[in-house]
């Protein structure tokens, strides 16, 4: 595969790519929404599906907050490539959800509407291979955009996924056999400007492990991990925002796992295996996730089912 990537956008991703120390199994050219060029990397999983950075081309990397945010992107990303499932995130209402075919960057609305959108789906991620997804359109206003550093994946992927995780939660997105795009808006609700922070789900201490012991079962089975063990990252900065937790709480839940059985720490922080005690609760994860995807299928909703609407 081809690592080369002859433009300055391209090589500042190789070079802070680099500095992380993933080098990327494939790096080229792709297209945005409008068919502009973008830059895109791709790098290979341990455990499944390879992840993907991209980013306009022509996109000035230059600036100290950029080169940090991008810093940090790729640093959870080196961590999510040694993780089981590494697409898939799990909801507070119980479902595992695989995001994946994003369309980044964000683009101005088509429609005259003042907002950027980013495009994607949103698949069942519970080891069936289950035809039920979600496409999706995530929304903000360009107010909105005037918080975050760039419209582009290493500064927005976070709050995209934990606001569609959101959305889940309060049953405005439905999962289907097909369908059209469902709109995902990101708006101040999300982000306190006091604490300059975002704000998604407040959780207890027994609500975090709850979700953490989830979490481990749902990666290790959508990721065909049971045999292997392959361990599962659990103190993920974008679940830690999603629970409006630190890492280090998420850190200290994981601990509170293994004290009980359900999961092995690893060698690496951060990082447990999930434990036969927990995978035998197989039956109640189930039943959870069946009671979630009954709570998604909102009356309102009919229209779109029936394919009479669009985004």
């Amino acid at each position: 595969m081809s690592t080369s990537l002859q433009t300055p956008t391209g090589s500042a991703l190789l070079a802070a790519a680099a500095v992380a120390g993933i080098p990327p199994a494939e790096a080229g050219t792709g297209t945005d929404f409008h068919k502009q060029p973008t830059a895109r990397l791709l790098f290979q999983s341990a455990y499944g599906a390879p992840l993907t950075l991209e980013v306009s081309e022509g996109f000035d990397l230059s600036s100290g907050e950029l080169q940090t945010g991008l810093a940090r992107h790729l640093g959870d990303l080196a961590r999510r490539l040694r993780t089981a499932g590494a697409e898939v995130y799990v909801t507070v209402s119980g479902l595992p959800l695989r995001f994946a075919g994003f369309e980044w960057p964000f683009h101005r609305s088509t429609s005259g509407a003042d907002t950027f959108l980013v495009h994607g789906t949103v698949w069942l991620a519970d080891g069936t291979e289950s035809p039920l997804h979600a496409k999706v359109s995530a929304s903000m206003t360009v107010t909105f955009a005037e918080i975050v550093a760039a419209p582009e994946q290493p500064y927005a992927e976070d709050f995209i996924y934990n606001a569609i995780r959101k959305t889940f939660d309060y049953g405005q997105l439905e999962l289907l056999k097909s369908g059209n795009r469902q709109p995902v808006p990101v708006t101040t609700r999300y982000y306190s400007r006091w604490q300059k922070k975002f704000l998604f789900t407040d959780v207890t201490d027994e609500q975090r492990e709850e979700f953490l012991a989830r979490k481990a079962f749902w990666l290790t089975v959508s990721g065909g991990s049971r045999a292997s063990r392959a361990p599962v990252w659990l103190a993920d900065p974008r679940d830690a925002q999603y629970l409006n937790s630190s890492e280090e709480q998420l850190v200290a839940s994981t601990r509170a796992l293994a004290q009980a059985g359900l999961l092995t720490l690893a060698d690496e922080p951060g990082f447990a295996v999930a434990s036969p005690a927990l995978l035998a609760r197989e039956e109640h994860y189930r039943a959870e996730l069946a009671e979630a995807l009954g709570r998604i299928k909102p009356s309102f909703n009919e229209a779109m089912r029936a394919g009479q609407t669009n985004m």
